[in-house]
Protein backbone atom coordinates (compact mmCIF):
# COMPACT_ATOMS: atom_id res chain seq x y z
CA UNK A 1 0.00 0.00 0.00
CA UNK A 2 1.18 3.52 -0.80
CA UNK A 3 -0.29 6.44 1.11
CA UNK A 4 0.48 10.14 0.93
CA UNK A 5 -0.51 13.34 2.71
CA UNK A 6 -0.59 16.23 0.25
CA UNK A 7 -0.37 19.15 2.70
CA UNK A 8 0.97 17.80 5.97
CA UNK A 9 2.41 21.21 6.80
CA UNK A 10 -1.13 22.50 7.32
CA UNK A 11 -1.60 20.35 10.43
CA UNK A 12 1.83 20.12 12.03
CA UNK A 13 5.09 21.88 12.71
CA UNK A 14 6.75 18.70 13.88
CA UNK A 15 4.65 18.45 17.04
CA UNK A 16 2.34 15.58 16.03
CA UNK A 17 2.65 11.85 16.70
CA UNK A 18 2.25 10.08 13.36
CA UNK A 19 2.46 6.57 14.81
CA UNK A 20 -1.27 6.01 14.45
CA UNK A 21 -1.13 6.75 10.73
CA UNK A 22 1.80 4.43 10.21
CA UNK A 23 -0.01 1.65 12.05
CA UNK A 24 -3.06 2.07 9.81
CA UNK A 25 -1.13 1.89 6.54
CA UNK A 26 2.46 2.08 5.29
CA UNK A 27 4.56 3.41 3.71
CA UNK A 28 3.69 7.12 3.85
CA UNK A 29 4.88 10.06 1.79
CA UNK A 30 4.36 13.34 3.64
CA UNK A 31 4.43 16.45 1.47
CA UNK A 32 4.63 19.81 3.24
CA UNK A 33 2.28 21.23 0.59
CA UNK A 34 1.18 20.51 -2.97
CA UNK A 35 0.00 22.71 -5.81
CA UNK A 36 -2.93 21.57 -7.92
CA UNK A 37 -0.50 21.06 -10.78
CA UNK A 38 1.60 18.69 -8.64
CA UNK A 39 -1.34 16.65 -7.38
CA UNK A 40 -1.95 14.68 -10.60
CA UNK A 41 1.57 13.28 -10.72
CA UNK A 42 1.97 12.79 -6.98
CA UNK A 43 -1.16 10.68 -6.53
CA UNK A 44 -0.83 8.71 -9.77
CA UNK A 45 0.32 5.52 -8.00
CA UNK A 46 -1.19 6.18 -4.58
CA UNK A 47 -3.84 3.99 -3.01
CA UNK A 48 -4.75 6.27 -0.10
CA UNK A 49 -4.44 10.05 -0.19
CA UNK A 50 -5.02 12.65 2.50
CA UNK A 51 -5.68 16.32 1.88
CA UNK A 52 -6.59 19.12 4.22
CA UNK A 53 -7.16 21.95 1.73
CA UNK A 54 -5.42 20.87 -1.51
CA UNK A 55 -8.03 20.42 -4.25
CA UNK A 56 -8.49 16.90 -5.64
CA UNK A 57 -9.83 17.42 -9.16
CA UNK A 58 -11.63 15.15 -11.60
CA UNK A 59 -8.45 15.02 -13.66
CA UNK A 60 -6.37 13.91 -10.68
CA UNK A 61 -8.85 11.23 -9.63
CA UNK A 62 -9.11 9.84 -13.17
CA UNK A 63 -5.31 9.62 -13.44
CA UNK A 64 -4.94 7.75 -10.12
CA UNK A 65 -5.81 4.27 -11.34
CA UNK A 66 -4.80 2.55 -8.07
CA UNK A 67 -6.66 4.98 -5.80
CA UNK A 68 -8.83 3.28 -3.19
CA UNK A 69 -9.62 5.99 -0.62
CA UNK A 70 -9.57 9.77 -0.26
CA UNK A 71 -9.36 11.13 3.28
CA UNK A 72 -10.05 14.77 4.04
CA UNK A 73 -8.17 16.13 7.05
CA UNK A 74 -11.09 18.45 7.84
CA UNK A 75 -14.85 18.39 8.20
CA UNK A 76 -15.56 20.44 5.07
CA UNK A 77 -15.31 18.48 1.84
CA UNK A 78 -15.51 21.10 -0.92
CA UNK A 79 -11.87 20.45 -1.86
CA UNK A 80 -12.72 17.11 -3.52
CA UNK A 81 -14.67 16.55 -6.72
CA UNK A 82 -17.14 14.19 -5.05
CA UNK A 83 -18.97 13.35 -8.27
CA UNK A 84 -15.72 12.24 -9.92
CA UNK A 85 -14.78 10.19 -6.87
CA UNK A 86 -18.17 8.43 -6.90
CA UNK A 87 -17.96 7.75 -10.63
CA UNK A 88 -14.57 6.12 -10.11
CA UNK A 89 -15.73 4.10 -7.11
CA UNK A 90 -13.44 5.95 -4.68
CA UNK A 91 -15.01 6.62 -1.26
CA UNK A 92 -14.31 9.91 0.50
CA UNK A 93 -14.09 10.24 4.29
CA UNK A 94 -13.79 13.34 6.44
CA UNK A 95 -13.08 13.94 10.13
CA UNK A 96 -15.70 15.19 12.55
CA UNK A 97 -15.87 16.63 16.03
CA UNK A 98 -12.11 16.59 16.57
CA UNK A 99 -11.71 20.32 17.25
CA UNK A 100 -14.76 21.06 19.39
CA UNK A 101 -12.91 21.94 22.65
CA UNK A 102 -10.41 24.10 20.77
CA UNK A 103 -13.06 26.01 18.81
CA UNK A 104 -15.28 26.58 21.84
CA UNK A 105 -12.30 27.89 23.78
CA UNK A 106 -11.49 30.28 20.94
CA UNK A 107 -15.09 31.51 20.69
CA UNK A 108 -15.07 32.56 24.32
CA UNK A 109 -11.58 34.00 24.06
CA UNK A 110 -12.90 36.29 21.30
CA UNK A 111 -16.09 37.02 23.20
CA UNK A 112 -14.20 37.94 26.36
CA UNK A 113 -11.75 40.09 24.41
CA UNK A 114 -14.69 42.04 22.99
CA UNK A 115 -16.41 42.30 26.37
CA UNK A 116 -13.29 43.27 28.32
CA UNK A 117 -11.38 45.24 25.64
CA UNK A 118 -8.37 43.12 26.52
CA UNK A 119 -6.28 44.15 23.52
CA UNK A 120 -6.98 47.84 24.12
CA UNK A 121 -5.97 47.63 27.78
CA UNK A 122 -2.87 45.61 26.93
CA UNK A 123 -1.86 48.31 24.45
CA UNK A 124 -2.61 51.00 27.03
CA UNK A 125 -0.23 49.35 29.52
CA UNK A 126 2.50 48.96 26.90
CA UNK A 127 2.22 52.64 26.02
CA UNK A 128 2.46 53.76 29.64
CA UNK A 129 -1.18 54.71 30.05
CA UNK A 130 -1.58 52.91 33.39
CA UNK A 131 1.61 54.40 34.76
CA UNK A 132 0.39 57.89 33.85
CA UNK A 133 -3.18 57.38 35.08
CA UNK A 134 -4.55 59.62 37.83
CA UNK A 135 -6.39 56.64 39.34
CA UNK A 136 -5.45 53.04 40.16
CA UNK A 137 -7.82 51.82 37.44
CA UNK A 138 -7.92 53.60 34.06
CA UNK A 139 -11.45 53.26 32.66
CA UNK A 140 -10.57 54.26 29.13
CA UNK A 141 -12.56 51.44 27.50
CA UNK A 142 -15.96 50.04 28.50
CA UNK A 143 -15.99 46.63 30.20
CA UNK A 144 -19.11 44.48 30.28
CA UNK A 145 -19.97 41.13 31.88
CA UNK A 146 -21.19 38.09 29.95
CA UNK A 147 -23.57 37.20 32.78
CA UNK A 148 -27.21 37.96 31.89
CA UNK A 149 -26.29 38.80 28.28
CA UNK A 150 -28.10 37.03 25.44
CA UNK A 151 -26.11 34.81 23.11
CA UNK A 152 -27.59 33.99 19.72
CA UNK A 153 -26.28 30.76 18.20
CA UNK A 154 -26.52 30.33 14.43
CA UNK A 155 -25.99 26.63 13.70
CA UNK A 156 -26.77 24.13 16.44
CA UNK A 157 -24.67 21.11 15.61
CA UNK A 158 -21.93 19.77 17.86
CA UNK A 159 -20.09 23.09 18.04
CA UNK A 160 -23.21 25.18 18.62
CA UNK A 161 -24.35 22.85 21.40
CA UNK A 162 -20.93 22.92 23.08
CA UNK A 163 -20.86 26.73 22.94
CA UNK A 164 -24.34 26.82 24.50
CA UNK A 165 -23.17 24.73 27.46
CA UNK A 166 -20.26 27.05 28.21
CA UNK A 167 -22.44 30.13 27.73
CA UNK A 168 -24.85 28.84 30.36
CA UNK A 169 -21.92 28.40 32.75
CA UNK A 170 -21.20 32.12 32.26
CA UNK A 171 -24.82 32.87 33.14
CA UNK A 172 -25.83 33.85 29.63
CA UNK A 173 -29.27 33.40 28.12
CA UNK A 174 -29.01 31.28 24.99
CA UNK A 175 -31.20 31.66 21.90
CA UNK A 176 -30.92 29.00 19.20
CA UNK A 177 -31.71 30.43 15.79
CA UNK A 178 -34.00 28.67 13.36
CA UNK A 179 -32.90 28.52 9.72
CA UNK A 180 -33.34 31.83 7.98
CA UNK A 181 -36.84 32.45 6.58
CA UNK A 182 -38.20 29.31 8.26
CA UNK A 183 -40.87 29.10 11.00
CA UNK A 184 -39.23 28.24 14.34
CA UNK A 185 -39.36 24.70 15.67
CA UNK A 186 -39.72 23.87 19.35
CA UNK A 187 -36.85 25.33 21.39
CA UNK A 188 -35.76 27.48 18.44
CA UNK A 189 -36.23 31.20 17.86
CA UNK A 190 -36.88 32.85 14.51
CA UNK A 191 -33.64 33.93 12.85
CA UNK A 192 -34.52 37.64 12.70
CA UNK A 193 -35.74 37.65 16.29
CA UNK A 194 -32.42 36.21 17.49
CA UNK A 195 -30.60 39.07 15.80
CA UNK A 196 -32.90 41.63 17.40
CA UNK A 197 -32.43 40.24 20.91
CA UNK A 198 -28.84 38.99 21.03
CA UNK A 199 -25.97 40.83 22.67
CA UNK A 200 -23.55 38.39 21.04
CA UNK A 201 -24.12 36.33 17.89
CA UNK A 202 -21.83 33.39 17.11
CA UNK A 203 -21.79 31.48 13.80
CA UNK A 204 -21.42 27.70 13.64
CA UNK A 205 -23.12 26.75 10.39
CA UNK A 206 -21.57 25.30 7.22
CA UNK A 207 -20.98 27.38 4.11
CA UNK A 208 -23.35 26.52 1.29
CA UNK A 209 -25.37 28.26 -1.41
CA UNK A 210 -28.02 28.87 1.27
CA UNK A 211 -25.63 30.41 3.79
CA UNK A 212 -23.33 32.38 1.47
CA UNK A 213 -23.37 35.96 2.84
CA UNK A 214 -25.84 34.92 5.52
CA UNK A 215 -24.86 38.15 7.24
CA UNK A 216 -25.07 41.24 5.06
CA UNK A 217 -26.35 44.78 5.49
CA UNK A 218 -29.91 43.63 6.31
CA UNK A 219 -28.74 41.42 9.19
CA UNK A 220 -26.47 44.10 10.66
CA UNK A 221 -29.36 46.55 10.59
CA UNK A 222 -31.46 44.07 12.61
CA UNK A 223 -28.83 43.71 15.34
CA UNK A 224 -28.52 45.92 18.38
CA UNK A 225 -25.97 48.73 18.03
CA UNK A 226 -24.42 47.31 21.22
CA UNK A 227 -24.18 43.76 19.82
CA UNK A 228 -21.11 41.79 18.76
CA UNK A 229 -20.68 39.22 15.99
CA UNK A 230 -18.29 36.25 16.20
CA UNK A 231 -17.39 33.99 13.28
CA UNK A 232 -15.18 30.91 13.69
CA UNK A 233 -17.00 28.97 10.95
CA UNK A 234 -16.41 30.08 7.34
CA UNK A 235 -15.50 33.48 5.93
CA UNK A 236 -18.13 33.33 3.20
CA UNK A 237 -20.92 33.49 5.77
CA UNK A 238 -20.31 37.24 6.06
CA UNK A 239 -20.36 39.93 3.40
CA UNK A 240 -17.07 41.56 4.32
CA UNK A 241 -17.81 44.93 2.73
CA UNK A 242 -21.11 45.12 4.62
CA UNK A 243 -19.38 44.13 7.85
CA UNK A 244 -16.88 46.96 7.51
CA UNK A 245 -19.70 49.37 6.76
CA UNK A 246 -21.73 48.12 9.71
CA UNK A 247 -18.78 48.55 12.05
CA UNK A 248 -18.08 52.01 10.70
CA UNK A 249 -21.72 53.15 10.90
CA UNK A 250 -22.23 51.77 14.40
CA UNK A 251 -24.86 49.25 13.33
CA UNK A 252 -23.05 46.82 15.63
CA UNK A 253 -20.52 47.50 18.38
CA UNK A 254 -17.85 45.12 17.14
CA UNK A 255 -16.92 41.78 15.65
CA UNK A 256 -14.32 39.06 16.02
CA UNK A 257 -13.56 36.72 13.14
CA UNK A 258 -11.20 33.79 12.74
CA UNK A 259 -12.00 33.26 9.05
CA UNK A 260 -12.21 35.41 5.94
CA UNK A 261 -12.97 34.85 2.27
CA UNK A 262 -9.86 33.55 0.56
CA UNK A 263 -7.24 32.00 2.83
CA UNK A 264 -4.42 32.68 3.11
CA UNK A 265 -5.65 36.20 2.37
CA UNK A 266 -4.59 38.37 -0.51
CA UNK A 267 -2.28 41.18 0.68
CA UNK A 268 -4.92 43.65 -0.55
CA UNK A 269 -7.76 42.05 1.41
CA UNK A 270 -9.90 44.97 2.53
CA UNK A 271 -10.65 43.55 5.97
CA UNK A 272 -6.96 43.33 6.83
CA UNK A 273 -6.02 46.52 5.07
CA UNK A 274 -8.57 48.60 7.00
CA UNK A 275 -8.82 46.56 10.25
CA UNK A 276 -11.04 48.96 12.24
CA UNK A 277 -10.46 49.18 16.00
CA UNK A 278 -13.73 47.38 16.79
CA UNK A 279 -12.75 44.31 14.75
CA UNK A 280 -10.59 41.44 16.02
CA UNK A 281 -9.08 39.10 13.42
CA UNK A 282 -7.27 35.84 14.16
CA UNK A 283 -5.70 33.70 11.38
CA UNK A 284 -8.01 30.64 11.27
CA UNK A 285 -6.55 29.13 14.44
CA UNK A 286 -9.72 28.32 16.39
CA UNK A 287 -9.39 24.64 15.47
CA UNK A 288 -5.63 24.45 15.93
CA UNK A 289 -5.12 23.31 19.51
CA UNK A 290 -2.34 20.73 19.63
CA UNK A 291 -4.73 18.22 21.14
CA UNK A 292 -7.33 18.76 18.42
CA UNK A 293 -4.73 18.34 15.68
CA UNK A 294 -3.67 15.05 17.25
CA UNK A 295 -7.30 13.92 17.38
CA UNK A 296 -7.52 14.79 13.69
CA UNK A 297 -4.62 12.45 12.86
CA UNK A 298 -6.06 9.77 15.13
CA UNK A 299 -9.41 9.97 13.35
CA UNK A 300 -7.75 9.85 9.93
CA UNK A 301 -6.05 6.64 11.03
CA UNK A 302 -9.40 5.28 12.25
CA UNK A 303 -11.00 6.09 8.90
CA UNK A 304 -8.26 4.23 7.03
CA UNK A 305 -8.34 1.28 9.42
CA UNK A 306 -12.13 0.96 9.22
CA UNK A 307 -12.06 1.19 5.44
CA UNK A 308 -9.66 -1.72 5.08
CA UNK A 309 -11.73 -3.66 7.61
CA UNK A 310 -14.67 -3.04 5.23
CA UNK A 311 -16.42 -0.98 7.88
CA UNK A 312 -16.74 2.50 6.34
CA UNK A 313 -16.39 5.29 8.89
CA UNK A 314 -17.13 9.02 8.43
CA UNK A 315 -17.79 8.35 4.76
CA UNK A 316 -19.39 11.15 2.77
CA UNK A 317 -22.34 9.55 1.00
CA UNK A 318 -23.80 10.49 -2.35
CA UNK A 319 -26.84 11.90 -0.58
CA UNK A 320 -24.66 14.12 1.57
CA UNK A 321 -22.67 15.40 -1.38
CA UNK A 322 -25.71 16.57 -3.33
Amino acid sequence: MRALFLDFGSVTRGDMDCTVLERAIAPWQFYHDSTEAEVVERIRDAEVIVSNKVYISREAIAAAQRLKLICIAATGYNNVDLAAAAENGVPVCNVRGYATPSVVQHVFMLMLNLARHFSDYQTLVKRGGWQESQFFCPLDFPVIELSDKTLGIIGYGELGQAVAQVAQAFGMEVLIAEHKNQPPRVHRTAFDEVLRQADFVTLHCPLSSDTQHLFSRREFELMKPSAYLINTARGGLINEADLLQGLSDGQIAGAAIDVIQGEPPDPDNRILRELPPNLIVTPHIAWAGRESRQRLLDQLADNIHHFFQQRPFNQITDALSR
